[in-house]
This record gives C-alpha cells, structure tokens and sequence, in this order.
C-alpha cells in the first residue's frame, strides 16, 4: 500500500506555468515576422508590399509586448525581471564562477537582451515606414518628410538589421548553452509555457494567461496603425503598397 508520502508527490504538479499564452504567441510570431521580412527583402521589389505588412506586424506585436510589459502577468512585467546594474553584475560574477542564481523567469542578463531586442525591433519597422528602395517604392509614412531624411531612414534601417541579426545569434547561443550545462529546456518552456516543479517554486506559478486583455490590446493597436497609415500623406510620386 502507497503511504501518504507517496501518494501526495504523485499528486503534485511537475510543472508550473511560468510563460503566459499571449507572451509566448509573441515570441514565435515576433520571429516569424522578422524573417519573413528578410525574405521578402532578398525577394526584391515586386515584394515590397509584403516587406511592409511584416513590418506592420513587428510594430504591433512590439507596442503589445510593451503594454503587457506594465499590465500582463507577473514573468511578463518588466520590473519583476529587468534588474539594475548591480544585481545583474552580481549576476553576471556568479555565472562566471559557476554560481548562477536560478529566475523563474528572464534572469538579468537575459532581461538586457529583451529589452535591446525590443527596441532595435522597433526602431527597424518605424524606420522602415518613413524608407524608401530608391527604384519604385516608398514606405508608407513617406508624405511625412522629405527625401534627403527618408533616404538617412532608410540607410538606419539597413544598417540596424545587421546588429539585430548579432543579437539574436547572441540570444540564441546563450538559450542553447544554458539549455544545456543547467539540463533546462529554455525552448521547451517558451512553447508549452511551462517549467519543471524542481526548477521553479509554486509560488512563482502563473494562474492565468489574461489572453481575453491581451487580444484586445493586439486588436487596438492594429486599428491605430491602421488609421495612421491610412491617414498618411500621399507620397509625391506614384507607388502602390
């Protein structure tokens, strides 16, 4: 006969929720969108209005991500994770040693990169609707200003895609090696939303993924940017997007 002991480990969870639905549709979509933007720039111009709708879509996702970074449950706000510059040095001493504290969530080094991740993101789409491709096609916000200042847009846009490219390698990188010396599937955690019981506490368990809040607010900020393209200022010369 099983003692109680027994019975109350079966009983117990293996697993906490830690990474909430709409931050994990997030992620996958985020990257989804980002190279589906590459693509469709390699593709050339005949492509250029599908470069534009990725863009449309990094925008949205990014201004969501920011919004529930202050609203959304408790591993997707910023201030449970983004630490300050002497708790993420410690951090950073005691990796180094061998020492590495256990987070639940993002760990400070991991929250610098979010946050450099999501800013380089979005400077690239805003960038990328004031551009143009110097042959047929102009971005959406063109009107806004003149040709010399698209062009200098246009150029940041270029230029800034190469160090996102080396962040994400870096981010990459760092998930496999931690994935591998802590035996903590970081990929898998991001896809199910889950961690093992012995790598989290109860305590630190998310109880619900607010997806209603968070559908609401993607659905905000696609009818703002829609009407602020829309309401754009018709670029001088005759393009299509």
């Amino acid at each position: 006969m099983a003692s109680d002991d027994d019975s109350k480990q079966s009983a117990a969870p293996k697993s906490f929720l830690v990474w909430d639905l709409p931050v994990r549709i997030f992620h996958w979509t985020l990257i989804v969108a980002i190279v589906a933007a590459y693509v469709t720039n390699k593709m050339g111009v005949a492509y250029f209005r599908y470069h534009v709708w990725c863009g449309y879509t990094v925008i949205v996702l990014v201004a969501f991500r920011i919004v529930w970074g202050i609203i959304g449950t408790r591993h997707a706000r910023f201030w449970n994770f983004v630490r300050g510059p002497i708790t993420t040095l410690r951090y950073a001493r005691g990796l180094a040693r061998g020492r590495e504290q256990r987070y639940a969530g993002h760990n400070p080094l991991g929250a610098l990169m979010v946050i450099a991740l999501l800013v380089a993101v979005l400077v690239q789409a805003v960038t990328g609707l004031f551009g143009n491709d110097e042959i047929f096609n102009v971005g959406p916000l063109y009107g806004y200003i003149s040709n010399e200042f698209s062009l200098q847009l246009t150029s940041l846009h270029r230029q800034l895609f190469y160090w996102i490219l080396g962040a994400i390698a870096i981010h990459v990188i760092a998930v496999l090696a931690h994935s591998l010396s802590k035996r903590e599937n970081l990929i898998k955690a991001m896809i199910t939303g889950h961690k093992p019981h012995h790598h989290v506490d109860h305590t630190d368990a998310v109880h619900s993924s607010r997806t209603w809040l968070a559908a609401l607010l993607v659905v905000v900020f696609a009818v703002g940017l829609a009407w602020v393209v829309l309401h754009a200022p018709i670029p001088a010369t005759d393009v299509s997007y």
